[in-house]
């Protein structure tokens, strides 16, 4: 096998297999769990358990920050919202996406009873209000 040709081959095995695939953020996050493991002064199966574990949360928790933001962007455009207004609803609802969801909700059922003015604003706040938030 020319020497070439197994270098393109080692190389698309790798990224395949995922080595290659965003190294800055695995390398944080190893460094930020290998550090808790550190503080800990786990050693040894305690410590690669630890460290599986932290990695595992911290993508999950990457995810659903992510998912959050998706659907916060999304009630935004339903809202038709721009500007300074997308910018703090986008900020408050991924602080609490199940507010901005109850909110949201809230709000399709007041178009759907057709209310407006005072009487929209009033059904909305008890809506929120009475769902928990």
């Amino acid at each position: 096998m020319r020497p070439n040709c197994f270098f393109r081959i080692l190389l698309l095995a790798t990224v395949l297999a995922g080595g290659l695939a965003a190294p800055g953020i695995a390398s944080a996050q190893d460094a930020g769990c290998a550090a808790r493991a550190d503080e800990r002064k786990l050693t040894g199966a305690a410590r690669s358990s630890f460290i599986k574990k932290c990695e595992a949360e911290a993508a999950a928790a990457s995810e659903a920050a992510s998912g959050a933001d998706a659907t916060c962007e999304a009630l935004a455009a339903d809202k038709k919202l721009a500007g300074a207004a997308r910018s703090s609803f986008v900020k408050k609802c991924t602080a609490n996406p199940a507010a901005a969801e109850a909110q949201a909700l809230c709000e399709k059922q007041a178009a759907e009873k057709k209310l407006a003015g005072a009487a929209r604003t009033s059904y909305v706040t008890r809506c929120v209000g009475d769902a928990g938030f």
